[in-house]
């Protein structure tokens, strides 16, 4: 096994080579960009029938050499369940297993797979586990996709560009976890990625920030908000040029909390760990779709297309970037708008909308589905609510919440109920309770706001018990 640092220092090498070529597509027209996707499918699709036996079964009577993007909408999509059943059959490199890739995933603090490979895990909306694995080119890809937005600014800035970027990263706490193996892996003199465990007390993140002084902050949008009560409170002194956050839901009352506290609009990266950044920011705050990379479908929850400007159930992604598990019209549960407003950027990549929920986050009674907007709608008119979980009860739900001021709880639970029993939950029962610290998933640490009831519910509704994680 080769030294990790020299490993590491080689692949951090690697994705600044990367880099001009990938920001010069941000540039690209849509017809370069669509001839490019078509390109790389085409790629993708022979590799992955020669190497992969899954797809080779799956796919074996495609000509590879005519697909274009509407050939793609005919295959069969797949799911996570599929590729967590089929993971020997579906990696392209023999030496894969998921056996040896959880085996490395229990045991890594920091280090690569076979010398060339970076597996990470996720537990998804559901909790039902998913692990991944990228090779060299497709990790370093990853990377760079997401932040050559960043990276196009600092260069054509000369204050930025003379010295590093200071980065500080408020995300997960294990190596295991993509946003954690990414900074850790592309940390550099020029970029300086200072890892901040959401995990941690508040009190030592905003020490921690204090001292670090980042010109960007990435953030989940659970710990932003608190970190937007911390800075109006005057406890969290720091002034970010750019602000971003990845992992979960950007509810709009986080989004203007966060750019009235620090002045600094707030970019969302839909990222997932099968698909890379799905959706970056760019200079204006906009997320728009990496279309030189993957190839998005937004779909209703029969799988049906859905036109740009109407709200999908889901999404079959297409990652055109990495070879070592390919992934093609794999199913990922978020809910998702492609917008039809040109952006004044002037990118030929589709905007899209930020996400909001995912099929999964439906609750249902009796065969009533709630769409969390119901308790989100609530819950954001309340000044002195910080963050919150809200978990359901057969007849209702049990929400917790962290409190930076004063609520009437009596009030916010008459406003829930009331709302519940406009959607027909009959007597509906509400309960909250203030607390100190809201429960997160284990490894990733996300916080999970809207917590099903158990699976029967989700069959019931036609939801996705495969569904992926960001």
């Amino acid at each position: 096994m080769r030294d990790y640092e020299t490993l590491r220092q080689r692949h951090q090498a690697y994705a600044m080579a990367l880099a001009p070529r990938l920001i010069e597509r941000l540039d690209w027209p849509a017809d370069r960009l669509a001839a490019h996707r078509v390109q790389r499918l085409r790629e993708l699709v022979r590799e992955a029938i020669d190497r992969s036996p899954w797809h080779r079964d799956r796919l074996g009577g495609i000509d590879a050499d005519r697909l274009d993007e509407d050939g793609l909408r005919e295959l069969p999509p797949m799911s996570k369940a599929d590729l967590m059943d089929n993971f020997d059959r579906i990696v392209t490199d023999e030496r894969l297993s998921l056996g040896l890739v959880n085996d490395h995933l229990e045991t890594v603090t920091a280090g690569y797979l076979l010398d060339g490979y970076i597996a990470v895990t996720s537990g998804g909306s559901t909790g039902h586990r998913g692990a991944f694995v990228y090779d060299w080119d497709g990790w370093a890809t990853f990377w760079m996709g997401c932040f050559r937005h960043t990276l196009r600014a600092k260069w054509s800035d000369p204050e930025l560009s003379s010295r590093p970027l200071v980065s500080a990263w408020v995300t997960a706490a294990h190596f295991t976890h993509a946003s954690a193996a990414l900074a850790r892996t592309f940390a550099s003199p020029e970029f300086v990625n200072v890892r901040l465990p959401v995990t941690r007390p508040t009190d030592d993140i905003v020490a921690g920030l204090n001292v670090t002084q980042p010109d960007c902050l990435v953030a989940y949008p659970s710990a932003l908000h608190v970190l937007s009560f911390e800075a109006r409170t005057g406890r969290l002194q720091i002034a970010p040029e750019q602000v971003l956050s990845c992992a979960e839901p950007l509810l709009p009352e986080i989004r203007t909390a966060a750019e009235e506290a620090w002045g600094a609009p707030v970019g969302n990266i839909w990222a997932a760990s099968e698909g890379g950044g799905i959706a970056v920011p760019c200079a204006h705050s906009r997320s728009h779709l990496s279309e030189d990379l993957t190839i998005v479908e937004p779909v209703d929850e029969d799988g049906r297309p859905v036109a740009p400007g109407e709200r999908a159930a889901k999404i079959y992604v297409t990652n055109l970037f990495n070879r070592a598990l390919p992934l093609i019209r794999y199913e990922i549960t978020d809910e998702v708008t492609i917008l039809t407003e040109p952006c004044p950027c002037g990118s030929a990549h589709r905007r899209v909308a930020d996400i909001q929920g995912r099929l999964d986050d439906v609750f249902v009674y009796d065969g009533r589905r709630v769409h969390p907007h119901v308790f989100r709608s609530a819950l954001g008119r309340h000044a002195g609510v910080v963050e919150y979980q809200v978990r359901q009860t057969r007849d209702g739900a049990r929400i917790a919440i962290r409190c930076g001021g004063p609520v009437d709880l009596d009030r916010l639970r008459g406003e829930i109920a009331e709302a519940l029993g406009r959607c027909g939950v009959a007597r509906p029962v509400v309960e909250v309770t203030a607390a100190e610290r809201l429960e997160r998933d284990v490894g990733p640490a996300k916080l999970r706001r809207f917590v099903p009831l158990a699976e029967p519910s989700a069959r019931e509704s036609g939801g996705r018990a495969f569904a992926a994680a960001h």
